[in-house]
């Protein structure tokens, strides 16, 4: 969506909202879709699952193919761990 679409909405009975016309036609939200909620801010985002994971991809677009995050932060860790052990054995002056 390129230019912003606000509207004012209520909070019906049980909490419930509806997301006007304007806005599901601008997101292309269809009937049945499922959103991820989450407080942000102060403020309540809505976003769909692709969308999300179309955001996290592109965080990341810069790992070269074949890096495994997890095992470079897994070896840091480890490597970290070895240095606070070689301080704490070493002698007291």
């Amino acid at each position: 969506m390129a230019q912003r679409a606000t509207t004012e909405v209520r909070i019906g009975p049980q909490g419930r909202v509806v997301i006007p016309a304007q806005l599901r036609l601008a997101l292309s939200l269809h009937t049945g879709d499922t959103l991820i909620a989450r407080a942000e801010d102060g403020r309540l985002v809505l976003e769909t699952r692709e969308h999300i994971l179309a955001r996290i991809r592109a965080r990341f677009a810069h790992v070269p193919p074949g890096v495994s995050l997890a095992d470079e932060l897994i070896a840091e860790r480890r490597a970290e761990a070895r240095r606070e052990e070689e301080e704490w054995r070493k002698p007291s002056s």
